[in-house]
């Protein structure tokens, strides 16, 4: 797995020199982090190419430095929005296609019940970043094959400021929630009618499987609400990747496991790596002959009532285009996690949040021995 308590063990190999496994899983956001510390096989020498289109190209991009192959892509979270299409049936609310209706039907649902809420915002920031992709911001610049010490951060430009102004508006008004998606209680919301949307990543519908009793076939899929009519442009929240350790003592046969891992294949057999990620991790595959199989194209969930709705997180996946992240991710998420919360509990402004975290990264960046472009 991935996550802060790996990462913190793989770093500590990293500098040790010493102890790192010969297979390690990444998060996309956070392997800037680590290929600064240049701990990482070039699996481009054993084979590892996108020549056939293998993986989602977003994925790739991010996975390689220049022609250098640092990571594998496995999955990923193109995002769309969830919601209970028995509500806005019911009390004719129009389901929205745009975010100016994302908030009319917000106000709709006021009046509707007031207890109840078009959605929340989770302060998660990988959740807040995909959706400022989606709202066409790409705030970081960083490419090592360049330069390893100028690194790009915009954090404060309109087309960001312009996604979190507008959840700070819709929570400021209490048109949506302020409350985690993790909690509890966010959980039993999304099955009491409390929550009616939840714009969120392809992997959401398992998490989402395991919080209802009450609403299963309730709900359906839609694209994510777009910032302009007619437009198709999309953000991902979430996804991983396979490296190789430089520490290996067999770099060809490592590389081999972290393609086959999670392998190409037409065919996903019972029992298999994919059959176990998608119908029981309910991962979204970045392998693109898995994620154009007809079995995981046409795969149902309860919860929607047996539809099938993965080919909308297959397309937003294909219209996603290119992101970059920082050397240090986990500091820009905390900060925006920070300021958020402040915001949230009105210590301070909606609108003043990104130039904080712009403030705040920009600094720690020079202090840690970069060059910034704002």
């Amino acid at each position: 797995g991935a996550g802060g308590d790996e990462y913190t063990k793989l770093k500590t190999c990293i500098k040790a020199k010493k102890g790192s496994p010969d297979v390690a899983m990444i998060e996309f956001q956070t392997l800037p982090t680590f290929a600064i510390l240049d701990p990482f096989v070039d699996m481009g020498k054993y084979g590892a190419s996108n020549k056939d289109g293998r993986y989602a190209a977003w994925a790739w991009a991010q996975s390689t430095s220049g022609t250098k192959v640092n990571a594998i892509p496995v999955d990923g979270g193109p995002m769309a929005m969830l919601y209970r299409k028995d509500l806005f049936t019911k009390n004719n609310i129009k389901v929205p296609t745009t975010w100016a209706e994302y908030k009319e039907a917000a106000v709709a649902i006021k009046k509707v019940n007031p207890d109840q809420f078009i959605g929340t915002y989770g302060n998660d920031s990988g959740w807040a970043t995909g959706l400022m992709w989606q709202g066409g911001c790409t705030p970081y610049k960083y490419n090592m094959t360049k330069s390893k010490a100028n690194v790009g951060i915009k954090l404060n430009q309109a087309s960001c400021k312009k996604v979190i102004n507008f959840w700070g508006d819709l929570v400021t008004n209490k048109l949506a929630d302020d409350k985690s998606f993790w909690a509890t209680d966010t959980g039993k919301g999304y099955d009491t009618g409390k929550y009616w949307t939840w714009v969120a990543a392809g992997w959401t519908p398992g998490y989402l499987s395991g919080q209802l009793k009450d609403t299963i076939g309730d709900w359906a899929v839609a694209p994510t609400p777009q910032w302009t009519a007619g437009a198709d442009v999309h953000g991902d929240w979430g996804g991983s990747s396979f490296t190789v350790m430089n520490q290996t003592k067999q770099p060809a046969l490592a590389t081999k496991v972290a393609m086959e891992l999670y392998p190409t294949q037409n065919k996903i057999t019972k029992g298999s790596a994919w059959d176990i990620g998608l119908n029981s991790a309910f991962l979204y595959p970045l392998v693109t002959k898995v994620e154009s199989n007809p079995e995981f194209a046409n795969y149902t969930y309860k919860i929607f009532g047996d539809a099938k709705v993965n080919p909308t997180y297959i397309h937003a996946s294909q219209k996603l285009g290119p992101f970059e992240w920082t050397p240090f991710q986990d500091f820009v998420y905390a900060t925006m996690a920070d300021e958020t919360t402040l915001a949230i509990s009105g210590k301070t402004q909606w609108s003043a949040v990104l130039d904080t975290v712009q403030a705040k990264v920009v600094a720690y960046a020079k202090k840690q021995g970069f060059k910034v472009t704002a």
